[in-house]
């Protein structure tokens, strides 16, 4: 029997997509669920819950009460075992039939941050959030005593996980496509190469959702702090905000809207330095910069800090202040980048399918004790 592999939402993008691709490497004959898909063409023959059928996939804050039920009733299935990919709910995956049985596994990107993590995530700051999480964090965390072992995609999620569902997890970092980044031929379109030769030299990168929580003012604070224009990349509701700021801060500052992959990694190469404020889980966008020679500036709370090795790769700040964002840029600007592509080649694809299918074998049998950790990068105690 072969397994079975459960993940939330599916969307063509994503850091969690790009797991459940690997995963699904991995397993190539293993079934796969998910709440709905809305990929494309990315994720095909992934089976869908009963909410694909009705307007609520439309809106995951609607969706969000029916979930946990949904997870409940999944249909009957034979499988050795079962691995849910989750942020929010996924880890409460039951299935009927034997499957219900069989030894269950989650890969946690995250305790929903909306419900236990608000201060890092705007969604789960207002009144009706917070009453919504009181209610939830019980149920969450009796669902998340029946996985046989958890693995945390970085040392700040286990601790995470042993603060909210106080259980132990083993860190495997998730998956980077570090060899297309690393590659140096780009696809570019004709307006792509125009908008490149545009943009100016030495300059910040910030790359992002355009929302608040992901912090991306202080990008163009950074540059002022150096001097140095800035080039923010991505999109959002908060690009008006942004866009003010902008052109106040008295450098020049450059927006590029959803960059292409290849569009994205020419964006990296051709950087100073990336600047990355937002308080990720673990954040693979400074891996891909590292893997194409270009060292981060980040926060040292965070995932982040697990990647970029300071004043190594890049440099790590506490406050953000206008010293010592210039001290980081001065820093970062003299890593080298064989230093920084070596080590963006840590988080590559074949390592991380090389634990987490060691992890599977050894708890997939159902003979390991819940309250033990795993095989991987570590453990959380």
């Amino acid at each position: 029997m072969p397994g079975i592999l459960v993940h939330e939402w599916l969307s063509r993008y994503g850091g969690s997509e790009n797991v459940f691709d690997a995963l699904s490497r991995a397993y190539p004959g293993a079934e796969r669920f998910c709440l709905w898909n809305d990929s494309g063409d990315r994720f095909s023959g992934v089976q869908e819950s009963v909410l694909a059928r009705t307007p609520l996939r439309r809106s995951k804050a609607a969706a969000l009460p029916f979930m946990p039920i949904v997870w409940r009733h999944l249909p009957a299935r034979d499988a050795e075992w079962v691995l849910c990919s989750s942020h929010v709910f996924a880890h409460h995956a039951r299935f009927a039939g034997t499957a219900r049985e069989a030894p269950k596994l989650v890969y946690a990107h995250t305790p929903a941050r909306y419900v236990w993590a608000p201060e890092h995530d705007g969604r789960g700051g207002g009144g009706a959030a917070r009453a919504v999480s009181a209610l939830v964090k019980p149920l969450d965390r009796r669902r998340a005593a029946e996985p046989v072992a958890i693995a945390a995609n970085s040392r700040f999620v286990a601790a995470r996980i042993a603060d909210a569902w106080d259980r132990e997890a083993s860190v495997i970092y998730p998956p980077v496509d570090v060899a297309g980044f690393r590659a140096t031929e780009r696809q570019l379109t004709a307006r792509e190469e125009s908008l490149v030769s545009s943009l100016p030299q030495p300059y910040l990168l910030g790359v992002s959702r355009f929302v608040p929580y992901k912090r991306l003012e202080r990008v163009i604070a950074a540059g002022v702090a150096a001097g140095l224009p800035v080039v923010l990349a991505g999109g959002g509701s908060d690009e008006g905000r942004l866009r003010a700021l902008a052109q106040d801060s008295g450098i020049r500052v450059a927006f590029v809207r959803d960059p292409s992959r290849d569009l994205l990694a020419e964006l990296y190469r051709r950087a100073l330095a990336l600047v990355f404020p937002a308080i990720e889980d673990f954040g693979i966008m400074p891996v891909e910069a590292m893997a194409s020679g270009t060292p981060v500036i980040a926060g040292r709370i965070g995932g982040t800090s697990e990647s970029v090795v300071d004043g190594v790769t890049g440099a790590l700040v506490d406050e953000w202040s206008a010293p010592e964002m210039l001290e980081a840029v001065e820093r970062a600007a003299r890593a080298d980048a064989a230093a920084c592509v070596a080590r963006a080649a840590e988080f590559d694809e074949s390592t991380f399918r090389a634990r987490i299918t060691g992890w599977v074998a050894e708890y997939g049998s159902g003979s390991a004790p819940a309250s033990m950790g795993a095989s991987g990068e570590g453990r959380h105690g």
